[in-house]
């Protein structure tokens, strides 16, 4: 069975599922919780001095340029939870700049990351295997960002997820396999409805306390487009790995690394990019209900 008919069968069963699972049961309260789950920055500082005198040298630390590397996060979640559903809304933000500073010229700022995204994913509990639930999920997103990417147009995009999930585990606090559908307004006379598969996760460990290993990401296969846009990608990897440990109670301090892999309609080969670093950030978490 192809990749694609896989995702088709997983959108069918979920929307099937919602219908066979109206019966609700209220043997427990229901929670809301307010989540700041990462206000931080994330940074990295290369400073060289005299370059220019080591340009020949076979030692690139030496003839490199100095650099420094400054992103901010910006992560809150609400969730609402009762014995059957669990409704999260998500606002997701991020961006983040390069300075370069070469040797007797002036500094250049590039950015390096800069996203929005705004969320909200409705799970169904039709199973519980052990400590896990599994059902259907509904996810309707939009993703903008701060600033235009230098010549290209700011992103705006529309995106609706269907599928099946694992999640609220001790370990495993989602994984997924969805369908999608997304519609592509960046490019103000040239909207693209798109199609697409994805299997995303997210992932937490703690082998003692006051230590955190954490992993999340996707990865989404486009099927089909409306028209034809180079720049759309064909297929796109993300992934963010990191470990937190616990300053005090609501701040911690470690290093992440993050990795994109992608590959558009017009190139020839995939582009990617990795980044290590180490990250300071707040985390609380609030009982509303």
């Amino acid at each position: 069975m192809s990749l694609k008919k896989i995702f088709c069968f997983s959108v069918a069963l979920a929307c099937g599922s919602f219908g066979a699972q109206a019966e609700e049961n209220a043997a427990q309260p229901a929670t809301l919780k307010a989540d700041f789950r990462r206000v931080g920055l994330e940074l990295s500082s290369t400073n060289v001095t005299h370059s220019r005198e080591y340009q020949n040298s076979p030692v690139t630390q030496l003839s490199t340029d100095s650099q420094t590397v400054v992103k901010g996060v910006f992560d809150f979640l609400l969730e609402y939870n009762r014995d059957n559903l669990r409704w999260n809304n998500t606002i997701y933000a991020e961006y983040g700049e390069t300075k370069v500073k070469p040797v007797d010229e002036p500094a250049e700022t590039n950015e390096t990351a800069d996203k929005i995204v705004f969320s909200s994913d409705y799970a169904h509990k039709m199973f519980k295997f052990k400590t896990i639930d599994f059902g259907p999920m509904a996810v309707a997103e939009y993703q903008t960002e701060f600033t235009a990417n230098d010549d290209a147009p700011r992103t705006k995009v529309l995106r609706a997820k269907g599928g099946l999930k694992l999640f609220n585990g001790a370990v495993i606090k989602d994984l997924y396999i969805a369908g999608i559908a997304e519609y592509d307004m960046t490019y103000s006379n040239e909207h693209v409805s798109k199609s697409a598969g994805e299997i995303g996760w997210r992932i937490e460990d703690k082998p003692r306390d006051g230590v955190l290993f954490s992993t999340d990401g996707y990865y989404r296969r486009y099927f089909s487009f409306s028209r034809y846009v180079g720049t759309d990608l064909k297929y796109d990897l993300n992934l963010t790995a990191r470990m937190d440990v616990n300053v005090s109670d609501t701040l911690t301090f470690g290093p992440y690394l993050s990795y994109r892999y992608a590959r558009s309609r017009e190139a020839d080969v995939a582009g990617s990019n990795f980044t290590i670093g180490v990250s300071f950030a707040y985390k609380d978490l609030f009982n509303l209900k």
